[in-house]
């Protein structure tokens, strides 16, 4: 993995972004987030099915919408963070910023591919199809296939390093799907609603469905935030590993 210079960033974020003490701090992290996450889960599974009535229009439908908001919010969050991860690789070549964009990349693929597949599940009784070729729908699955091409990246290469420089350049030209998926609702006629929970004059979902929504949605973004440090956890050992066996090889080949 790169390294930085100490003054390049502030010590504090230095010192627990460094691969030896993310690793210390996280393993005291990893175990309070799943219990957390699966405290979430179960909450939002009951105020789901137990406490939030069905719609007067889409009747127990609606249900689908919990898995489906969330998952479709994480799907963008997830390129988020990897464009983050893309700057501080290109920018301070920080050491951990490769590791979060390479474990990022799955979850968001997976995070995408429910999104479209609960979509689809959730239009055809509410709009009559599975698909339709919408700005929000056709950019969505754009976001799936920019995954799948980063994934594809990082796997072509052997020097993790070089890959990290090149999946990061092409994060970062990706990112440009990020905002069309926002706004296609706005810019082009779309099946899809304009936001209504995130508005400057407050939430028009009515407050039996934002709350099984809202808590389905800190449930689902812990799964993500406990996933992500498992993989990194995972990706650095991974490469520690790499780089003993290298060593190892090199020493045996000169020894006489």
């Amino acid at each position: 993995m790169a390294q930085t210079s100490p003054n390049t960033h502030p010590g504090w974020f230095t010192r627990i972004a460094h691969p030896g003490m993310f690793m210390g701090w996280t393993r005291h992290v990893v175990l309070p987030l799943a219990i957390a996450t699966a405290l979430a889960f179960a909450a939002g599974l009951y105020v789901v099915f137990f406490a939030s009535p069905p719609d007067y229009q889409m009747g127990d439908t609606v249900r689908m919408m919990y898995v489906h908001v969330p998952t479709a919010w994480l799907s963008q969050f997830c390129y988020a963070v990897m464009f983050s991860s893309a700057i501080g690789t290109l920018v301070w070549r920080h050491p951990m910023a490769d590791v979060s964009q390479k474990a990022a990349a799955p979850l968001g693929a997976a995070f995408t591919a429910l999104a479209l597949f609960t979509g689809a599940m959730w239009g055809r009784p509410t709009w009559g199809t599975f698909w339709e070729w919408d700005g929000r729908m056709t950019s969505t699955l754009v976001l799936l296939f920019i995954y799948l091409g980063i994934i594809a990246l990082w796997r072509a290469f052997d020097d993790q390093l070089k890959a990290a420089r090149i999946v990061s350049v092409v994060t970062l030209v990706g990112a440009v799907n990020i905002p069309i998926i926002k706004f296609s609702v706005d810019w082009w006629q779309t099946l899809h609603q304009p936001a209504s929970v995130f508005r400057t004059d407050g939430p028009t979902v009515d407050f039996s469905i934002l709350t099984p929504l809202l808590v389905m949605t800190l449930a689902f973004s812990l799964l993500f935030l406990t996933l992500h440090l498992v993989r990194m956890r995972t990706e650095v050992t991974r490469r520690r590993i790499r780089s003993l066996e290298l060593a190892q090889a090199r020493a045996a080949g000169g020894a006489p």
